[in-house]
């Protein structure tokens, strides 16, 4: 899963990267309201944690154009405001949860995992995916091969999670990059392979499919 923060208390920012990366989400950071608009319009993110008190334009704004355009990523706002008054001027411009500074770092990582799970139900899609012996559940991120639970890194578990819900589909090495790092990633577009080798080591061999010059693709028939 990709995140967005736009948060102009960069030490914040930061932190909240540094930990929401080490649960396994890319995590991208922008500390201007007009640059968030512009990072959330043209990037694919799976939900955005917008600060209200922002440089530019505010966070009341930001969610507000972006709903405007259509864009219905979840959006988390944040403020060191508090007050019923500026609860309900978030949820009315469109955002789907609200949260007060100071704010406990384990609340705010279940309310972005409560915000994902949503807008999986609402989708139509189920936490808990199933290829043949394969069961991947994305909201316990939780791994098994048959009755075998499978132990993966925060950031296998993303690359494999990415490849599952788009099973049966060829995934580009770009987009498992674009999804699973974050856009200032300049590293070797390589690392791909070597997260995929050790998924198929782990898991099975012919789990993951390489799809010459476009791709892997993860195999749904048992």
């Amino acid at each position: 899963m990709r995140l967005l923060i736009v948060e102009d208390e960069k030490r914040l920012a930061l932190s909240l990267a540094r930990g929401l990366t080490a649960e396994g989400y890319a995590v991208d950071v922008v500390h201007d309201g007009r640059e968030g608009l512009h990072q959330a319009s043209e990037g694919t993110y799976d939900l955005v944690i917008l600060d209200i008190m922002l440089p530019g334009l505010n966070g009341y704004r930001v969610c507000a154009a972006l709903r405007a355009a259509g864009h219905e990523v979840p959006i988390l706002m944040l403020t060191a405001k508090d007050g019923e008054y500026d609860e309900a001027e978030g949820l009315d411009t469109g955002a789907d949860d609200y949260l007060t500074k100071p704010f406990s770092y384990v609340v705010l990582v279940a309310r972005i995992k409560a915000l994902l799970r949503r807008r999986g139900v609402g989708a139509g899609t189920s936490a808990v995916h199933v290829h043949g012996d394969l069961k991947v559940d994305t909201a316990a991120r939780r791994v098994f091969l048959g009755e075998d639970e499978v132990a993966l890194t925060a950031k296998e578990f993303s690359v494999l999670e990415h490849l599952v819900l788009r099973a049966g589909e060829v995934v580009s090495k770009s987009d498992i990059l674009e999804h699973v790092w974050d856009f200032a990633y300049d590293g070797d577009p390589n690392i791909v392979e070597v997260y995929v080798s050790t998924l198929r080591r782990k898991l099975r061999a012919g789990l993951i499919r390489t799809v010459r010059g476009a791709g892997y693709r993860l195999e749904t028939s048992p």
